[in-house]
């Protein structure tokens, strides 16, 4: 047992560090949002519906969940219209065109004939006339397929070559003036008594008339082929004139007890009612499509935010959000009402990761989202309705400053939606998608406003505070601003002036300005515990450190972190608000008190006891307003600032922190803290600019009255 107990502690540790380690976490997730995608697409491919086959009973009634074209009977009456179209077709001689290949046919075996008589009369003076008239003949059918009696033969031949030839001519001319005639099947007899009556009226003998029309009767064919380009043109026409016959949503499709025929299975696959077994193939393309689809989001993180990658709360509410409006789309593609569809609010994907996260996984999100879509629908129009409405949700709310943006950025979709299913429906023609385009304005205010709705509750939850939550933060009548007003006025200007700095040196290096000036409101919100001991608030007091020993006064001085900390634990502040607070004085020393101590002769004097419990900045935010609060604080105490005095000490104190390693675990690189150092000196030049001094007989109303 006891073995059994240290195998199961052993174990239990080995799970516990793996899921410690973020790596491990991070798969977790990602196998679960594959997961849950794939459970939501292959609803799509899981057999549902009614599992009969000819011949069984029904052991209950079937009644048509909504309205279909009922495909057995359109397609047989279209094969009916179809077959009488076809018909009626080769009936009319309209429909036929002269057969080229007939005619000169026609015109082949007509030289043919001549030609083998022609030969007969050539040989003439052969001594036995009777048995060259049976070769011609012989030649004549073998050849040529016409039969001529012989005596007809023998009259042509014992013609003189002049006379031979006038008649060759004369007949031929006569039997294809006939043949380009339009001769059809059933014309054919009348056709060829045209040509006997022709011939009769020849300036011909008897028997030459007899000859020609014996030829020509055998050679003058139909000479009409059907076109059948335009009898399937009229095939198509009828074909597409005959009305669906439609399934009617409520009608019984199969009662119970009735036996299944072949119509009923039909009628079933039609509705998506009958069940089959399960499709592993489509099943093992689906596992392959939304894996290649996570492989490529994956990437994308990877190489260009692997921040997000890095913070389980980012990765958790990115895969959610995705997750969840893939959830609401399956729902409504479930719904019978057809233009449900166009209600999927596709665009909130990309308002709430712009706004929380960032504009470029916003966008990433919203061509993942669009594919996901199309795959559930199956449709182009809300496929592409998801991908414009989802981008111009995130370049809508890439610069959103109130909550009141969204619902604007809600409308700015709902247009775009309007427009998209406008233009689809001009493309195709489509009138009833052009009818239901105000559905896709709803869809637009339907996205916003669910953003408005879940934003806070997805901050809270995953930590993530959007810009909106900093405006809101730093808004002066929060509660906790209002008491550092009115209880550390000092410390709020400082704060004030701090944030300044802040901002425009965080712009100069490009991060987030807004996330620096709240930082900053609040960074030294500590000192509400105690702010007499704190230089800016003692105005027209004495110094109380002036009494108390240096270890006692760095003590105080450096509590007002872990005050600021607890402040911030019962004001609900966020996070990222909280490392302000932590990181702004890092590990940095706390020179008066450590000096004072020195000079007093204290022997057991260490600087780790004069030193702030940290931590170093940890980001580029953090390290801005550790040195905008550093610079702010001594350019405060210079008698007679002058722009040479400012940047010299802004330099001095940037390279202090940075010899002192506080600059150590940031993102701040050399060429920013050249930035950082412009920036700071350019505003604080603007706020300790000199001013004109004014002879004391000068009233004060007077002064500000020049602006000064």
């Amino acid at each position: 047992m006891v073995v059994t107990l240290k195998k199961w502690n052993k174990l239990r540790k080995c799970w516990q560090d793996k899921l410690d380690n973020t790596s491990v976490r991070q798969w977790m997730l990602a196998i679960l949002f594959f997961a849950a995608i794939y459970a939501i697409l292959m609803i799509n491919l899981w057999p549902t519906g009614f599992d009969l086959e000819v011949g069984q009973v029904s052991r209950a009634d079937i009644v048509a969940p909504r309205t279909v074209i009922n495909r057995e009977q359109t397609q047989r009456l279209q094969d009916e219209a179809s077959k009488r179209a076809v018909s009626a077709a080769s009936e009319d001689s309209a429909n036929y065109e002269l057969n080229h290949a007939t005619i000169i046919r026609a015109e082949e075996r007509v030289r043919g004939v001549f030609g083998l008589l022609v030969q007969g009369i050539e040989q003439m003076e052969l001594d036995d006339p009777t048995l060259k008239g049976e070769q011609i003949r012989d030649a004549l059918y073998e050849s040529w397929g016409v039969e001529l009696h012989l005596d007809l033969i023998s009259s042509v031949i014992e013609l003189e070559l002049e006379e031979f030839q006038g008649f060759t001519e004369t007949t031929t001319s006569t039997i294809m003036d006939h043949m380009n005639q339009r001769i059809s099947q059933p014309e054919l007899q009348q056709a060829r008594n045209d040509y006997s009556n022709t011939v009769s009226q020849l300036p011909l003998s008897i028997m030459l008339q007899r000859s020609a029309t014996q030829i020509g009767l055998q050679i003058i064919q139909p000479n009409l082929v059907l076109d059948t380009a335009k009898v399937e043109l009229i095939r198509l026409d009828a074909v597409s004139s005959v009305e669906p016959v439609t399934i009617l949503r409520g009608e019984v499709v199969l009662r119970k007890g009735d036996v299944v025929r072949e119509e009923h299975i039909q009628y079933l696959q039609d509705l998506g009612m009958h069940r089959t077994g399960i499709d592993y193939l489509a099943l093992l393309g689906l596992v392959i499509l939304v894996g290649l689809l996570l492989s490529v989001f994956g990437v994308f993180l990877h190489k260009y935010q692997h921040s997000i990658l890095d913070d389980e709360g980012q990765l958790a509410l990115l895969g959610s959000v995705v997750i969840v409006v893939s959830f609401i789309a399956k729902i409504l593609s479930l719904i019978q009402w057809p233009e449900a569809a166009l209600l999927t609010p596709v665009a909130l994907v990309g308002i709430l990761i712009a706004i929380l996260l960032d504009s470029r996984t916003g966008i990433m999100a919203t061509i993942i989202i669009s594919v996901v879509v199309a795959l559930i629908f199956e449709s182009l129009v809300i496929s592409l309705m998801a991908l414009i409405g989802g981008l111009v949700a995130v370049f809508s709310v890439s610069q959103v400053s109130q909550r009141g943006d969204l619902m604007r950025a809600g409308f700015v979709v709902g247009a775009t939606n309007f427009l998209v299913m406008i233009g689809y429906g001009l493309m195709l023609g489509d009138v009833h998608l052009m009818v239901h385009s105000y559905l896709g304005v709803l869809n637009g205010a339907f996205s916003s406003v669910i953003a408005i709705g879940l934003l806070p509750y997805l901050e809270s939850f995953f930590g993530i505070t959007s810009a909106i939550r900093l405006l809101e933060l730093s808004n002066p009548n929060q509660p906790l601003l209002r008491r550092l007003l009115m209880e550390t006025p000092g410390t709020y200007h400082h704060s004030i002036l701090v944030g300044n700095l802040a901002e425009a040196a965080a712009e100069a290096v490009h991060a987030d300005g807004l996330l620096a000036r709240v930082g900053s409101t609040y960074h030294d919100i500590g000192k509400l515990k105690r702010p007499y001991f704190f230089v800016e608030n003692q105005i027209g007091m004495e110094n109380p450190h002036d009494k108390i020993a240096p270890t006692l006064s760095t003590l105080i001085i450096t509590s007002h972190v872990k005050d600021g900390l607890e402040l911030a634990r019962d004001y609900k502040l966020p996070s990222v608000i909280s490392k302000f607070i932590a990181q702004h004085h890092g590990t940095d020393l706390v020179k008066y008190f450590y000096h004072r101590a020195k000079e007093n002769g204290v022997e057991t004097v260490q600087e780790k006891d004069f030193r702030y419990p940290g931590s170093k900045p940890q980001t580029k935010e953090t390290a801005i307003v550790s040195l905008a609060d550093a610079v702010e604080a001594a350019v405060r105490s210079l008698v007679k600032p002058t722009p040479g005095k400012i940047e010299t000490l802004v330099k001095k104190i940037i390279r202090d922190r940075l010899d002192d390693g506080q600059l150590d675990e940031s993102e701040i690189t050399f060429k920013d803290l050249d930035k950082l150092a412009d920036a700071f000196v350019k505003v604080l030049i603007g706020i300790f600019h000199a001013r004109v001094e004014y002879p004391e007989n000068i009233t004060r109303e007077d002064i500000e009255g020049k602006g000064n």
